[in-house]
């Protein structure tokens, strides 16, 4: 069951597209779901769908194109590696391999303490940049190293709830 908030923040944003064209808000719909629960549940997506008058498979097929949706708890911080081409010329593996030594988990997979959750994600747009990673879909850190991995691991450590989401 969607919440109120989110009912609300969804008519604000279908009253944007004329009636005939909902299902325009679809994105919208699933990104404050996420914010609210962390991530987003078949149930949710069967909310939405409802919601908006859209064809449920409609809703999980655009939830499931986009990595910016996560689809199952992904952690307090979830990192999305771009492994596209400009990222894999410029040391891509090195930098996954990196990961998965120092937070002991695989792609798809979520720490012990639930702070970290680490998987791929397509092109970010930032090339220039490679190799890179996204942080919770806000924040993108790029040309990084083991030692600027590191860094930024070590911050939001610092700043963590303890794993919450």
């Amino acid at each position: 069951m969607l919440s109120q908030q989110t009912t609300t923040l969804i008519d604000k944003e279908l009253k944007k597209y004329p009636a005939d064209q909902r299902q325009s808000a679809v994105m919208a719909a699933l990104r404050f779901v996420q914010d609210e629960k962390g991530w987003i549940a078949s149930d949710d997506m069967a909310d939405i769908a409802a919601y908006i008058g859209m064809p449920q498979m409609a809703v999980y097929e655009v939830a499931t194109f986009y990595h910016m949706y996560k689809l199952k708890p992904m952690g307090e911080y979830t990192l999305t590696v771009c492994t596209n081409l400009s990222c894999q010329l410029s040391g891509v593996n090195e930098t996954l391999l990196h990961l998965k030594n120092k937070l002991g988990i695989g792609l798809g997979e979520i720490t012990a303490d639930g702070t970290f959750g680490l998987r791929e994600g397509e092109c970010m747009g930032a090339c220039v940049d490679a190799p890179m990673f996204s942080i919770n879909n806000k924040k993108l850190c790029g040309r990084l190293t083991g030692e600027k991995i590191d860094t930024i691991l070590a911050e939001l450590r610092a700043e963590s709830r303890g794993g919450k989401q």
